[in-house]
């Protein structure tokens, strides 16, 4: 017997493969060498809209009921915390490990001087959380108009 297919379900399992995602990238950023380039981070933007555009799709595919706005709203904020808070906890433990990373960070960001691991989560995780709300509100501008086609 599967599971019920349901809003929270959904954005559980596409917020954990957005995670997978984003902790994957981090770590080939790390050993290619290339973590010391933080523009690059910019690039998670497109980690976080994949996992969001397949949680409304798999959703409004394999469900019975209409995507509502708001539930397409509320699927893909939720998809972005589900990835996003995790993520953070992660960050935060790397830096705690890794405190020549924690320095460069330091050197190099604004306000470099007021960093730590502890905020520095915390700032990925409101960035992240509001990103994936903004994701998700660009998406159903969209598929408001369109069907959604996977």
């Amino acid at each position: 017997m599967g599971t019920i297919l349901t809003l929270e379900n959904v954005a559980i399992k596409y917020g954990l493969y957005t995670f997978i995602g984003l902790v994957a990238f981090f770590l080939f950023m790390k050993f290619a060498g290339l973590f010391q380039i933080t523009e690059l981070r910019g690039l998670n933007f497109f980690i976080m809209v994949a996992g969001i555009w397949k949680a409304l799709t798999y959703y409004k595919l394999n469900s019975r009921t209409h995507l509502s706005y708001l539930e397409g709203l509320g699927l893909g904020t939720l998809t972005g915390m589900v990835a996003v808070i995790p993520f953070a906890a992660f960050i935060m433990s790397y830096l705690l490990v890794d405190k020549q990373f924690m320095a460069m960070l330091i050197e190099r960001e604004p306000f470099g001087e007021y960093l730590n691991p502890y905020n520095v989560s915390v700032l990925i995780a409101l960035e992240g959380i509001f990103s994936g709300a903004m994701v998700a509100f660009g998406m159903m501008q969209y598929l408001k108009k369109k069907q959604i086609n996977a």
